[in-house]
Protein backbone atom coordinates (compact mmCIF):
# COMPACT_ATOMS: atom_id res chain seq x y z
CA UNK A 1 0.00 0.00 0.00
CA UNK A 2 1.47 3.18 -0.94
CA UNK A 3 -0.08 6.59 0.43
CA UNK A 4 -0.33 9.55 -2.44
CA UNK A 5 1.33 12.20 -1.55
CA UNK A 6 1.63 16.13 -2.48
CA UNK A 7 2.61 16.01 -5.92
CA UNK A 8 2.07 12.92 -6.87
CA UNK A 9 0.19 11.57 -10.29
CA UNK A 10 -3.53 10.72 -9.16
CA UNK A 11 -3.57 6.98 -10.78
CA UNK A 12 -5.31 6.04 -13.71
CA UNK A 13 -9.20 5.40 -12.21
CA UNK A 14 -12.27 4.27 -14.41
CA UNK A 15 -15.68 4.53 -11.97
CA UNK A 16 -18.54 3.51 -13.28
CA UNK A 17 -21.21 6.53 -12.03
CA UNK A 18 -24.97 6.16 -11.25
CA UNK A 19 -26.76 6.75 -14.71
CA UNK A 20 -24.16 4.18 -16.88
CA UNK A 21 -21.96 6.24 -17.59
CA UNK A 22 -17.97 5.72 -17.00
CA UNK A 23 -15.03 8.02 -16.57
CA UNK A 24 -11.33 8.21 -16.20
CA UNK A 25 -9.99 9.82 -13.60
CA UNK A 26 -7.66 12.01 -13.59
CA UNK A 27 -8.13 12.82 -17.25
CA UNK A 28 -11.95 13.61 -16.99
CA UNK A 29 -10.94 16.47 -14.43
CA UNK A 30 -8.00 17.62 -17.00
CA UNK A 31 -7.14 21.35 -17.20
CA UNK A 32 -9.35 22.64 -13.68
CA UNK A 33 -9.25 21.08 -10.47
CA UNK A 34 -10.56 18.33 -9.23
CA UNK A 35 -11.82 16.30 -5.76
CA UNK A 36 -12.07 12.93 -5.58
CA UNK A 37 -13.72 11.11 -2.17
CA UNK A 38 -14.43 7.66 -1.56
CA UNK A 39 -16.58 7.28 0.66
CA UNK A 40 -17.81 4.53 3.10
CA UNK A 41 -21.72 3.60 1.53
CA UNK A 42 -24.78 5.15 1.45
CA UNK A 43 -24.88 3.38 5.16
CA UNK A 44 -22.56 5.53 6.80
CA UNK A 45 -24.35 9.04 8.03
CA UNK A 46 -20.59 10.84 8.14
CA UNK A 47 -20.25 10.49 4.48
CA UNK A 48 -23.76 11.68 3.77
CA UNK A 49 -23.00 14.52 5.50
CA UNK A 50 -19.56 14.93 3.55
CA UNK A 51 -21.23 14.44 0.08
CA UNK A 52 -24.45 17.16 1.19
CA UNK A 53 -21.65 19.31 2.89
CA UNK A 54 -19.86 19.39 -1.19
CA UNK A 55 -23.34 19.94 -2.51
CA UNK A 56 -23.78 22.86 -0.67
CA UNK A 57 -20.95 24.58 -2.19
CA UNK A 58 -20.98 22.72 -5.46
CA UNK A 59 -22.09 26.14 -7.29
CA UNK A 60 -18.82 27.48 -5.58
CA UNK A 61 -16.42 24.81 -6.62
CA UNK A 62 -18.07 24.63 -10.46
CA UNK A 63 -17.33 28.84 -10.15
CA UNK A 64 -13.86 28.04 -9.54
CA UNK A 65 -13.82 24.80 -12.48
CA UNK A 66 -13.48 22.36 -9.92
CA UNK A 67 -15.05 18.94 -10.78
CA UNK A 68 -16.39 16.63 -7.59
CA UNK A 69 -16.13 12.79 -7.87
CA UNK A 70 -17.75 10.46 -5.24
CA UNK A 71 -17.30 6.67 -5.39
CA UNK A 72 -17.99 3.69 -2.39
CA UNK A 73 -18.69 -0.23 -3.21
CA UNK A 74 -22.10 0.45 -2.87
CA UNK A 75 -24.45 -1.05 -6.13
CA UNK A 76 -25.48 1.04 -8.62
CA UNK A 77 -29.42 0.62 -6.95
CA UNK A 78 -27.88 2.10 -3.85
CA UNK A 79 -25.80 4.54 -4.95
CA UNK A 80 -28.81 5.81 -6.98
CA UNK A 81 -31.26 6.12 -4.17
CA UNK A 82 -28.24 8.28 -2.02
CA UNK A 83 -28.10 10.69 -4.94
CA UNK A 84 -32.05 10.50 -5.22
CA UNK A 85 -32.68 11.51 -1.64
CA UNK A 86 -29.57 14.27 -1.22
CA UNK A 87 -30.10 15.71 -4.19
CA UNK A 88 -26.52 15.04 -4.93
CA UNK A 89 -25.57 16.81 -8.35
CA UNK A 90 -22.00 15.92 -8.63
CA UNK A 91 -20.54 12.69 -10.49
CA UNK A 92 -21.24 9.36 -7.65
CA UNK A 93 -19.58 6.32 -8.29
CA UNK A 94 -20.81 2.60 -7.70
CA UNK A 95 -19.63 -0.72 -7.10
CA UNK A 96 -15.53 0.61 -6.57
CA UNK A 97 -13.08 -2.76 -6.27
CA UNK A 98 -11.85 -1.51 -2.45
CA UNK A 99 -8.69 -4.14 -2.97
CA UNK A 100 -8.05 -2.01 -6.49
CA UNK A 101 -8.49 0.95 -4.38
CA UNK A 102 -6.16 0.51 -1.69
CA UNK A 103 -3.76 -0.83 -3.87
CA UNK A 104 -3.85 2.56 -6.38
CA UNK A 105 -4.03 5.04 -3.45
CA UNK A 106 -3.25 3.94 -0.16
CA UNK A 107 -6.94 3.89 1.30
CA UNK A 108 -7.65 1.59 4.28
CA UNK A 109 -10.39 -0.67 3.35
CA UNK A 110 -12.55 -2.47 6.35
CA UNK A 111 -12.61 -6.40 5.68
CA UNK A 112 -15.53 -7.35 6.62
CA UNK A 113 -17.74 -5.86 5.68
CA UNK A 114 -15.84 -5.00 2.81
CA UNK A 115 -15.23 -1.42 1.86
CA UNK A 116 -13.24 1.61 1.33
CA UNK A 117 -12.73 4.24 4.49
CA UNK A 118 -13.30 7.48 3.78
CA UNK A 119 -10.12 9.12 2.07
CA UNK A 120 -10.09 12.11 -0.55
CA UNK A 121 -7.80 13.61 -2.71
CA UNK A 122 -7.38 17.01 -4.58
CA UNK A 123 -6.22 17.32 -7.40
CA UNK A 124 -4.52 20.21 -9.24
CA UNK A 125 -5.31 20.83 -12.73
CA UNK A 126 -2.36 18.60 -14.22
CA UNK A 127 -4.07 15.64 -12.38
CA UNK A 128 -1.63 15.93 -9.43
CA UNK A 129 -2.30 15.67 -6.14
CA UNK A 130 -2.33 18.95 -3.84
CA UNK A 131 -3.84 17.57 -0.78
CA UNK A 132 -4.48 13.35 0.40
CA UNK A 133 -6.90 12.71 3.80
CA UNK A 134 -6.98 9.81 4.67
CA UNK A 135 -9.36 7.68 7.05
CA UNK A 136 -8.62 4.64 8.87
CA UNK A 137 -12.41 4.70 10.53
CA UNK A 138 -15.77 6.51 10.34
CA UNK A 139 -14.34 10.09 10.70
CA UNK A 140 -11.39 12.44 9.33
CA UNK A 141 -12.18 13.94 5.79
CA UNK A 142 -12.31 16.34 3.80
CA UNK A 143 -14.94 18.74 3.80
CA UNK A 144 -16.63 21.25 1.15
CA UNK A 145 -15.50 24.49 2.36
CA UNK A 146 -12.07 23.21 2.93
CA UNK A 147 -11.16 21.99 -0.45
CA UNK A 148 -13.02 25.46 -1.40
CA UNK A 149 -10.65 27.00 0.54
CA UNK A 150 -7.77 25.40 -0.90
CA UNK A 151 -8.64 25.45 -4.05
CA UNK A 152 -8.93 29.71 -4.03
CA UNK A 153 -5.54 29.43 -2.27
CA UNK A 154 -3.65 27.78 -4.71
CA UNK A 155 -5.24 30.47 -7.16
CA UNK A 156 -4.39 32.75 -5.14
CA UNK A 157 -7.88 34.33 -5.01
Amino acid sequence: MTLLHPGDTFPDLDVSVVGGDSLSIPAAMAGGFGVVLFNRGAWCPFCTAQLRGFQRVKSDLDDLGATVVSLSVDDEPTAAEMVDKHKLTFLVGHSADAHKLSELTGAFINPDPLFVQATGFLLDPEGKVLLSAYSSGAIGRIVGEDALGMIRHVQGQ
